[in-house]
């Protein structure tokens, strides 16, 4: 799959039911996805494999993921992404 099929694809699953979590995936995926390694790649498409009542409690800290490599992604996100 080419690179800008590959972003189109991811840009598409970042678009969520929740507002609050397109504004945190969209910017990191324009900005921040191109630097990640293929891990952190692969975790942060797993990432996007998540609920959204899931991710919405692991981003407001409502909870914390209890997968280590994705809850160091959720990090990764909110560090990068201003909220």
């Amino acid at each position: 799959m080419s690179l800008v099929n590959k972003k189109a694809r991811l840009k598409w699953a970042c678009r969520r039911g929740m507002l609050e979590l397109d504004v945190l995936f969209m910017p990191f995926v324009d900005e921040a996805y191109d630097q990640l390694s293929e891990q952190e790649q692969v975790i942060f498409e797993r990432l996007l494999t998540c609920e959204d009542p899931e991710l919405f409690a692991w981003f407001m800290g409502h909870e914390s993921c209890e997968d280590p490599e994705l809850n160091s992604m959720v990090q990764l996100i909110l560090n990068r992404v201003k909220v």
